[in-house]
């Protein structure tokens, strides 16, 4: 009989296996038993908590997207309030340590690819694309013209995934430094832009909290 509270350590520890054989074997190689092995446990067990290994990549990447939203309130704690230091908590989540690390980076390329071909995945991948344009525009609604809200949003978000994606299939790895101050400089240039050009429309300047 499994032990009180065992459920959410056993789920944790089953998606961190899946996390390492994606890593180690790629999405297609990884299988219940090469999981199984990883965890050390029987293949019953990834039966008993998930079903099988779909149920179980769906729950990786919920971890993903979650790994992301608890990253996003430490950014902002360190980061501060004003519309300004949000956006720049946003870029700083999406190169975190983790989220550039070989297994984060190695997951979300297999997920990714994988979604065009499963249903339930694109669903957690729109979820995720929608939760990133969101927070985007939550803070630049503030700072610039309301026309121009949803153009730049979509703007930075092709900047970050695409210094994600061109860092992730570089041998070299994510350059952090560079991607993040270039997602940075742009949204400062933008907000700088829009309100020389057009300062009756503009929201007054953001002032930064640090």
């Amino acid at each position: 009989m499994p032990k009180v509270g065992m459920k959410p350590v056993r789920r944790a520890q089953l998606i961190e296996a899946t996390l390492e054989s994606v890593d180690q074997f790629g999405l297609q190689a990884t299988t219940v038993s090469t999981i199984s092995k990883i965890a050390g446990v029987s293949t019953g067990i990834i039966s008993h908590y998930f079903g099988g290994k779909q149920e179980l990549m769906e729950a990786t990447v919920r971890f993903l997207l979650q790994s992301l939203n608890d990253e996003l309130m430490i950014q902002l704690k360190i980061h501060g309030t004003s519309p300004v230091n949000r956006l720049e908590a946003i870029i700083d989540t999406n190169f975190s340590p983790f989220q550039t690390s070989e297994k984060g980076t190695k997951t979300w390329l297999a997920f990714w690819a994988q979604s065009m071909h499963d249903e339930s995945l694109a669903r957690l991948q729109r979820v995720n694309e929608h939760r990133l344009l969101s927070n985007l525009k939550y803070s630049l609604k503030e700072v610039i013209p309301k026309d121009k809200v949803e153009h730049t949003a979509q703007a930075i978000a092709a900047l970050i995934d695409g210094l994600w994606l061109r860092g992730a299939l570089n041998e070299k790895s994510i350059n952090v430094e560079k991607a993040s101050k270039i997602c940075k400089d742009f949204i400062h240039k933008s907000i700088e832009y829009y309100q020389l050009k057009e300062p009756n429309n503009a929201q007054p300047p953001a002032t930064q909290d640090r």
